[in-house]
């Protein structure tokens, strides 16, 4: 534990990002307590202060911070194609699981089997935000300020439907004039000195430089923004061409673009406006399948916002986009141009804005307002955890019956992870064993 692990080839980083596309689940909060488990504490690839400097940018990002931190920690190790990798691996096994869901939701319907296993998913799902969302507090609740701003962020959401964006903002500032009058509160990594004691030196560590090709130049920048414009436009004038200006595909294309620059807060944050385009506007989807592509997008790995893989899929197919004889190609097809137009940006955000982030490491004039943001993340992640409890254990609402069977599995769930740090992969299929089990009864 005294010296840093090996440098770690590209395919043996290939290799990682793969297993994580796979294993992803629970969301952005599960997800990033997989990724700190993984990379920070038993792989040491990155340190907790590097990893959480990262984490606190793609926080202030719109799209799927998950996604985006993988990309961020892919391309500061292997350039910008292992940025592209980590970020397209992270997304791809998503998109074919959930297209091969889709098939079976909209070729066969409800199955039983598929409900049970569901039934099961759902609380232990719950039980992973819980999970995270203590992990994550406890790393990034440094002090009684940050627990009260976290306290504070949650109350807004909860009680008051405050805005993402603007508990964002709030925090922002506190943690700019905070940074300024007591710098001692908003130090990124306040108790950092016990956490690398517990892990041991990391490859790229706190004091480790900024690797050449990930240093600003105005050159680079402007060449990442044009190559990204670039391949926007290549793919929309390829859909103009072949479907024109009010074909579905350009029309899922043109609106998934504005979603994704709309998803402040993660999927949550975006999911009105995707209901409203998609099922009122569009009618590429009923709210009834909507709801049902938000189970699924739950309970699959990969960003929760891989709901939008559903809706273009479900959306193909209803409009018999190559006619009725190539449903599942026009649906793939469909879920396929929505996931590309939703991510693109992603991935030009961390190439580009990548380099002035690592320029910035122990400025406290920008690391103090990010410190403030992931505190009151985790104010918002426990409210993410109380609006599922509240759907899994009152299906109905409040006025129906209590799931009682809902509830023991996500109690022993938590159990399992908080007590005895089961893995993700065994405890969902535990669970999802236990809820098809209990449906067949």
């Amino acid at each position: 534990m005294d010296s840093p692990p090996r440098p770690v080839s590209f395919w043996e980083a290939f290799r990682f990002w793969l297993k994580l596309g796979f294993i992803s689940f629970g969301g952005p909060a599960g997800q990033i307590a997989i990724m700190h488990t993984e990379l920070v504490e038993r792989r040491r690839w990155i340190s907790e202060k590097r990893f959480l400097h990262a984490l606190n940018y793609c926080m202030v990002l719109p799209g799927p911070e998950a996604q985006q931190l993988a990309t961020y920690i892919g391309w500061l190790m292997h350039r910008s194609w292992g940025g592209i990798v980590a970020g397209a691996l992270f997304v791809l096994p998503s998109l074919f699981i959930l297209i091969a869901l889709a098939w079976v939701y909209m070729a066969w319907g409800k199955l039983p089997i598929v409900a049970g296993l569901f039934y099961g998913l759902k609380p232990a799902v719950t039980a992973l935000v819980v999970h995270a969302a203590h992990r994550i507090g406890t790393r990034a609740l440094k002090n009684g300020w940050l627990w009260g701003i976290a306290a504070a962020a949650f109350v807004a959401i909860f009680a008051l439907d405050a805005p993402f964006p603007l508990i964002v903002l709030a925090a922002a500032l506190i943690g700019h004039f905070g940074g300024r009058l007591a710098p001692q509160v908003f130090t990124l990594g306040g108790g950092h000195g016990a956490a690398k004691q517990g892990y041991g030196p990391a490859l790229i560590d706190d004091d480790t430089p900024t690797p050449p090709h990930a240093r600003f130049s105005r050159s680079r920048l402007a060449r990442v923004l044009v190559i990204g414009l670039v391949l926007w436009l290549a793919a929309m004038a390829g859909l103009v061409a072949a479907h024109g200006l009010q074909g579905a595909l350009t029309q899922m294309g043109w609106f998934f673009t504005k979603a994704a620059l709309l998803t402040f807060g993660g999927a949550y944050a975006v999911l009105p406006y995707v209901y409203q385009g998609a099922v009122e506007q569009h009618q590429w989807l009923t709210g009834a399948q909507m709801i049902d592509g938000l189970a699924l997008g739950e309970t699959t790995p990969g960003p929760l916002i891989m709901v939008v893989a559903f809706v273009g899929f479900v959306g193909g197919w209803v409009k018999q986009l190559f006619g009725p004889d190539s449903l599942f190609l026009a649906g793939a097809a469909a879920a396929s141009v929505v996931t590309f137009f939703t991510f693109l940006p992603s991935f030009i955000f961390i190439l580009a804005g990548g380099p002035v982030i690592e320029s910035t490491h122990g400025k406290l004039h920008f690391t103090a307002p990010l410190t403030a943001i992931t505190a009151g993340v985790v104010g918002v992640i426990l409210n993410l955890a109380v609006f599922f409890a509240y759907h899994v254990l009152w299906p109905q609402g409040f006025g129906g019956r209590f799931d009682g069977v809902s509830a023991l599995i996500a109690v022993g769930a938590g159990i399992a992870l908080f007590r005895f740090k089961i893995g993700v992969m065994p405890l969902l299929g535990l669970c999802a064993a236990i809820g098809l089990a209990t449906t067949l009864l």
